[in-house]
């Protein structure tokens, strides 16, 4: 994966609204281009329903001790990310940086096995929806996030943090779009919790063009910390 700087996570709405629309672009080169030495079948996700109305708050990260909706755990300060634990997949990966190439476009992970967080959006466990990538295949061969899809609703994910803190995070719903139809208002937009998204490849693999038909999307919110 690349370097990147940690910038101010503190970030106002407009500003985040901004960065929303890198990762529209972003999303694109990194399931269809990053992602091209992807090979095998994974295991498929449910087929995406219609996106919710949105109904968030204030963009931006949150201070500790900020009110949560329902359900879910008021959001921490910001504090990046280092290993993501998926009990359920069996699935521990240390996490590194993904920052922004040249043209503006999300790097990629050098390392299959490795997922990476993109370090201009939250971070996991603020305010907001903390993405974080990993590669499904990797000429042939299963990589980190090659069982994404068979997660399902009340999974567990945990995320830990450089200040010792581990965010833990709820599935709420698992999706798998056409690449030609990500959702991206519904995966990058403001939200009024902790909130974490998974992104990997899904579908089938076209040989010609080297990359999968679609993507696999995991929403998750914070339920809880330690």
């Amino acid at each position: 994966m690349s370097r990147s700087h940690h910038g101010s996570r503190g970030r106002s709405r407009g500003l985040f609204v901004a960065i929303g629309a890198v990762l529209a672009v972003a999303t694109t080169v990194l399931l269809v281009v990053g992602l091209s030495r992807q090979e095998s079948a994974p295991p498929s996700a449910a087929p995406a329903a219609p996106p919710a109305p949105p109904a968030d708050g204030g963009g931006g990260q949150a201070g500790g001790g900020e009110a949560a909706p329902g359900g879910k755990a008021a959001a921490l300060q910001a504090s990046p990310p280092q290993r993501i634990s998926i009990p359920s997949l069996q699935v521990s990966s240390s996490l590194v940086d993904l920052g922004q190439d040249k043209r503006g476009a999300m790097e990629t992970p050098t390392d299959p096995d490795k997922a990476g967080w993109y370090t201009p959006g939250p971070t996991p466990g603020a305010k907001g929806p903390a993405v974080i990538a990993g590669h499904v295949t990797w000429n042939g061969a299963k990589a980190v996030f090659f069982r994404l899809g068979e997660l399902k609703k009340g999974d567990d994910i945990e995320v830990t943090r450089q200040d010792g803190r581990t965010a833990k995070f709820t599935v709420d719903k698992i999706a798998q779009y056409p690449k030609s139809k990500f959702p991206t208002l519904e995966v990058y937009r403001n939200i009024d919790h902790a909130g974490l998204r998974l992104i990997t490849c899904g579908g089938d693999f076209d040989k010609a063009k080297h990359h999968y038909s679609d993507n696999v999307v995991v929403y998750a919110s914070m339920t809880g910390n330690a």
